[in-house]
Parts: C-alpha cells; structure tokens; sequence
C-alpha cells in the first residue's frame, strides 16, 4: 500500500459546542466513504456528541475511546475530556462554552504533540469567552504556536488561492509599527518553507502587498513601505527567494495579478482575509504554517446565527480534512527524500 493510500489518525477539537462544529463533525462522518481516509479521534464526551446527533436526527456512530487502545476505524472516536455536565444553549456565547472548548482544544494538542494523532482539525471558538487565568491567547494560532514551538504563520489556502499573514490578530492601530524588517524576513521564509515542504512548489513565487494605500504614494500616504517594505523586500529577493512587491492591495485581487503567484503574503488581517473569503468563503482552509505538526481549521467561525438549525454547511470543514492529510503526506515524503546534511 502506497503511504497515501493509507488512513491517517485525525484529531479535533469540537470548538464552541454552543455553535456549529459539532453538528458540522456529525454531519461528515455520516459519509462511511470518509473512515476510508480517516480515523477520526474527537475530543468532547459521548453524551454531548449524543445529545446534539439525536437533536439533528443524524445517524453518526459514535465509539468511545482511549488513546492508549486500538481506535475503531469506521466510527467516530471519542475521547472523554469533560469533567463536568455541559448543557447545550445553541447560538449563546457563554463561560461555560468556553471552558467546553479549551478543554477540548488542550486534549487534543496534547495527543497531536504525542503522536497518538496525525494532523489536528479544529472546529471554531469564540475568542471572548474562552479568555481566562489559564488561556491567554488571541486564537488557536497563537496558542499553537506556544505549544507546539515555531514562528507560525496564518496561511488561508484554497484550490485557487492563498494568502498569509505578516500581522494577524493584533489592532490596526498597531500593525505599521509590528513590521519591521526581521518580521518580514522570518514570515517570507515560514511561507517559502511551507509552499516547499507543504504544498510541493519547487521555486515558488510570492507576491507582498502595500501597508498603506497605494503603497503610500512616494511617501504622500505613509513613508513606511519605502522606508521598509521595499529595501527589504529587495533584500530577500537577492539572496534567491522569488519575493515581489509591494502590491497596491485595494486593486490586487480584481486583476489577474493573483494567478502569477503561487501565494500573497498581505500585511493584516483584513487586508487578506477580506478577498480571501469573498472569493473563495466556503471551500477555503486555515492552515497554520511553520508548526512542527499540523493542524487546520475551517475559513468559518461558530456561526452562532445557524446554531441548532440544522443548516450548518460542512464543505469548509472537509477541505480542511482532507487539506491535513495532503500537507501530512507531502510533509512525510519532503523529509524523506531530502537529503541529510551531513555534519
């Protein structure tokens, strides 16, 4: 058997269980054709996967399971990691919800950062209510980060485009003053690596867009991409990496520009995920670049307004399955046929 032919062990986290990702993870694993490719290891409890597969009438089976013993390969796996009772309240954002999802989220990095999973898929969380003494983080990203070692990059991929960030979840008022030419260089370099190793490109093309509008026009709206953006730009493409730019962003993605780079790197959130999710919402993946495992998520959040309606749409969640498992793959055959340096 070819390795990607072969299942791999996904782990996930359910997210806010007030919100869709349990609904949407029941509503995949319907599909018996998924257990051909996965082996999927939810962290929550029974009772709660349960309840809400009663609740939408889905005929998900359900295992469940000990990290120590033998998963079971065509019913969902799940591992208990709830202490206490958790009362559903669709489309609520509460404490409790919260607590639900961190725990879920630490289970599940946990296993990942053992290996008893490949890859990690995580449903959405609320930033604001997962906040507490024990989880200071902005996001999965940064929490990843922390856990798993790396300079992570936020990577949104889809079949036809892909966008990282310089800056993710920091105010505007603070990204002129975050990019600084060692930020670019290492982010440039997190995003060559992954498009590498990840993706399979052999020389991949990046394109950087603009921090001010029209690229600050000469310095009339901002001195910062002359002064930054363009000597270091400059300076990374000298020493061999196909990086172009700055790009005016407010006219990059009506034009065919998109097409000629495998990859744009935008300078914050917005910037990117604006045109990111309009063009491509629904089919498009959050994949966090430069981790030492991998681990992906929706382009969706809890979508509280959908919470118990049955509405929930799954493709987003899928790609990001079966994302996981390509970037596991060409991860695994990258290191396998490069060769060792020698010392």
């Amino acid at each position: 058997m070819e390795a990607r032919d072969r299942k791999i062990k996904v782990g996930i986290s359910i997210g806010d269980p007030n919100g869709v990702g349990i609904e949407i993870i029941l509503k995949i694993f319907q599909d018996k054709r998924m257990f051909d490719f996965f082996t999927p290891i939810v962290f929550a409890s029974t009772k709660l996967l349960s309840g809400q597969r009663k609740y939408f009438n889905l005929q998900s089976t359900l295992s469940p399971y000990d990290l120590n013993k033998k998963p079971s390969n065509n019913q969902i796996n799940v591992v208990e990691v709830l202490k206490q009772p958790f009362q559903t309240t669709f489309g609520e954002a509460t404490k409790e919800g919260g607590a639900v999802a961190i725990a879920s989220l630490k289970a599940a990095t946990k296993a990942l950062k053992e290996g008893t999973i490949d890859v990690l898929v995580t449903a959405p969380i609320n930033k604001h209510n997962i906040q507490s003494e024990t989880f200071d983080f902005p996001g999965h990203t940064d929490f990843l980060a922390k856990e798993l070692g790396g300079d992570s990059l936020m990577f949104m991929v889809s079949d036809t485009l892909k966008v990282g960030l310089l800056t993710d979840h920091i105010p505007v008022s603070k990204v002129a003053a975050a990019i600084q030419p060692e930020l670019i260089k290492t982010k440039v370099a997190k995003m060559k690596t992954s498009l590498i190793e990840d993706f399979g490109l052999v020389k991949p093309k990046i394109a950087i867009l603009g921090i001010n509008p029209h690229t600050g026009d000469n310095g009339v709206i901002g001195k910062e991409d002359d002064s930054i953006l363009r000597p270091t730009i400059k300076e990374i493409y000298d020493q061999g990496t196909l990086l172009f730019g700055p790009y005016a962003a407010d006219s990059f993605f009506g034009t065919d520009l998109p097409n000629q780079f495998d990859a744009v790197l935008a300078t914050y959130h917005d910037q990117g995920l604006i045109p990111f999710k309009t063009l491509t919402f629904g089919n498009g993946v959050n994949f966090t670049a430069g981790l030492s495992k991998v681990r992906t998520s929706p382009d969706h959040g809890t979508a509280y307004d959908l919470a118990g309606k049955g509405e929930a749409k799954t493709a987003s969640f899928e790609e990001a399955l079966f994302y996981a498992r390509q970037i596991f793959f060409n991860r695994s055959a990258h290191q396998e046929y490069t060769p060792t340096p020698k010392q």
